[in-house]
């Protein structure tokens, strides 16, 4: 039998978004803000986190190890702590692994798990003093590894993996950990890899309905949100 789900009220909560002004980002920044969160965005470029219209915006790339110390000094100064991290920053590359540029390989893993590994070493003291929560947003490829998608299959699979090992890691801190894995979503992300080429793609979901899924899934206390979770 599956554990009992333990819904968490939204309304007041701070949560910061790394990837706010990404397709898929921006969507969970506004849905979050609609349920009445107070919020951090995080992104790489200033104006458009202004753009954003709402949250208190901090220039950061997931990149650099020192980012978390940025959103957590800000969390601290303007929202006096934090109750959630969603991290919805990406990259994908396509090809054989073969033809991968090792910068590629290397862009793909810091950005999609070295990058997040730094955010949570300094964001966790801050989520264990709320026991709060964090929210990866993975892929359906940590599920079913893609040939020609070998080093971006490898590195979602990676986040699911710090997920499930935090889960038990963090227990006796109560911090909640949520990894979603949508299918195929219609940010336009396949048509900026790093490298290569999409291959031909079924028509993806559309990415206001995976937002709200993801939003959902954090209200209802689900932790784990698989490919085949979404309508």
């Amino acid at each position: 039998m599956a554990p009992a789900l333990t819904p968490r009220d939204l309304s007041g909560a701070r949560v910061a978004v790394v990837g706010a002004t990404g397709a898929l980002g921006a969507l969970v920044v506004a849905e979050l803000e609609r349920r009445g969160a107070r919020l951090v965005v995080v992104g790489r470029d200033g104006d458009r986190l202004a753009a954003l219209g709402t949250g208190v915006p901090v220039v950061a790339d997931l990149g650099d190890a020192t980012a978390g110390d940025a959103v957590a000094a800000a969390a601290r100064e303007h929202l006096g702590g934090l109750d959630g991290l969603v991290n919805a920053a990406g990259v994908v590359a396509f090809g054989p692994l073969v033809d991968t540029p090792d910068e590629v390989v290397e862009e793909l893993f810091l950005t999609n798990v070295v990058g997040p590994l730094f955010l949570l070493r300094r964001l966790l003291p801050l989520l264990e003093e709320s026991q709060g929560f964090v929210l990866h947003l993975s892929a359906v490829v940590a599920e079913r590894p893609m040939p020609g998608m070998a080093a971006y299959s490898a590195s979602k699979a990676a986040l699911s993996a710090v997920a499930t090992a935090l889960r038990t890691e963090l227990r006796r801190s109560r911090v909640t950990v949520v990894d979603v894995r949508p299918p195929h979503t219609e940010t336009g992300l396949a048509d900026r890899p790093l490298s290569g080429t999409a291959p031909r793609l079924p028509e993806g979901l559309a990415p206001a309905d995976v937002a709200r899924r993801v939003v959902d899934a954090l209200a209802a206390g689900e932790t784990d949100v698989a490919a085949g979770d979404f309508g």
